[in-house]
């Protein structure tokens, strides 16, 4: 068989793994390789290319669903979204900038795989939340569905949760169901100018538990903020906090919460189009998509921490760093080395987190754990899951844990 197994149908996927599971023969599952530097490096001798396995079967604005094969790009998903006014709530990021290819390559089988979202996660959850029903192929062989194209249709095992984040190491998902949902009428972004990082997480917090019903809220401390194309605040440190809705109420919610953050400093409104600009640029973390292979960790941590962990890194090394979810996630850019040991050490220190290596060269990335390591208990359940889905570790194996 040739080195790249090109797929066009689900009977394509099932005969390459059908194949790749009897000659025991490890395969690299991909599809326009948006994430492909994301991970262990991995020694496959075939690659299974689902990138033709492309299209939307079925789309009903009125039932709020929408199906498509792995392989189609998430732009033409939101393309056709867009005509009814429709989105995928959980805006999911696009990793191509931020890893030195073209934006807009991402699939929408990649979305799953990866678990992605972007800034509203705080409110609307992950791809796994939005999930409805997949097709799949695990590394068995054996081809699978999971759920449906209809809401609350889920009993017993819900395996279509259960692969979000698995990044393709237990089975090929062939075909996906995804809720959608009405885009907002409108939105502004207040910004509050100059705050350092500890008084920024607490005027988050204050919008958050506020009845502003803030959609999303992160901080770009100073220097980072410079790096966005329309610069916040000046480019001073800017904390900003988003609201969503028919206008009218999105009006009287951005006064009130200016008025309620009033003690931190001084504020400032952005526009529809200014604000889904800016939060276009945190979502694909625009500030570091400058073509170096600069070590990026993308950290989950507890919000209210978030600045202890940032100053504990500071005095240590030399990081540029801006928070997304309130404060709950923290991209950091290292200017050195990539210091795993010094950042996980320091999540641990501050109530604890996953620090996942984004971005590194290949060496890297082969020589430190890009995933956060799990505990011995839930490491021997993750490599049951594996033996069960995936006996014979035909799919990309190693890409998440050594020798998995």
């Amino acid at each position: 068989m040739s080195d790249i197994l090109k797929a066009k149908t689900a009977d394509d996927v099932l005969e390459a793994v059908v194949w790749a599971s009897a000659e025991k023969t490890p395969l690299e599952i991909v599809g326009h390789g948006s994430k492909r530097a994301i991970g262990r490096l991995m020694q496959t001798a075939h690659t299974l290319d689902l990138s033709s396995l492309s299209g939307i079967t079925l789309y009903e604005p009125e039932e709020l669903v929408i199906c498509a094969k792995a392989g189609t790009p998430i732009a033409e998903i939101e393309e056709t979204l867009a005509k009814n006014n429709q989105e995928l709530q959980f805006e999911p990021m696009d990793y191509g900038p931020l890893l030195g290819i073209k934006p807009a390559q991402g699939t929408i089988g990649g979305v799953l795989a990866t678990n992605l979202s972007g800034p509203r996660r705080l409110k609307a959850g992950a791809a796994r939340d939005h999930i409805l029903g997949i097709e799949a192929v695990s590394g068995r062989g054996e081809a699978f569905k999971s759920g449906g194209k209809v809401i609350k249709n889920v009993t017993g095992y819900d395996l279509s949760k259960g692969l979000a984040g698995s990044w393709g190491t237990l089975a090929v998902v062939t075909d996906v169901n995804f809720k959608v949902l009405p885009k907002a009428d409108s939105e502004a972004t207040v910004v509050v100018e100059e705050l350092i990082d500890e008084d920024a997480c607490k005027a988050m917090a204050a919008a958050m538990g506020s009845s502003a019903e803030v959609s999303a809220a992160a901080h770009l401390p100073e220097g980072v903020s410079a790096r966005f194309s329309q610069k916040p605040a000046g480019g001073a440190a800017a904390t900003l906090l988003r609201i969503e809705g028919i206008k009218p109420s999105v009006d009287y919610r951005s006064k009130a919460l200016q008025k309620l953050l009033a003690g931190f400093g001084r504020s400032s409104l952005l526009d529809r189009d200014q604000s889904q600009n800016i939060w276009r640029e945190i979502r694909d973390v625009r500030p570091f998509a400058n073509g170096s292979q600069k070590p990026v960790w993308r950290l989950s941590v507890t919000p209210s921490r978030a600045h202890e962990i940032l100053l504990a890194l500071r005095m240590q090394t030399s990081v540029d760093a801006f928070l997304d979810w309130q404060g709950g996630l923290i991209w950091l850019e290292m200017q050195g080395d990539v210091e795993a040991e010094l950042v996980r050490y320091t999540l641990n220190t501050y109530g604890g987190g996953h620090a996942t290596l984004v971005r590194a060269d290949p060496a890297t990335r082969n020589s430190v754990a890009v995933f956060q390591p799990q505990e011995k208990a839930l490491a021997a359940l993750s490599r049951r899951i594996k033996e069960n889905f995936d006996p014979h570790g035909v799919l990309n194996p190693g890409r998440m844990v050594e020798g998995v």
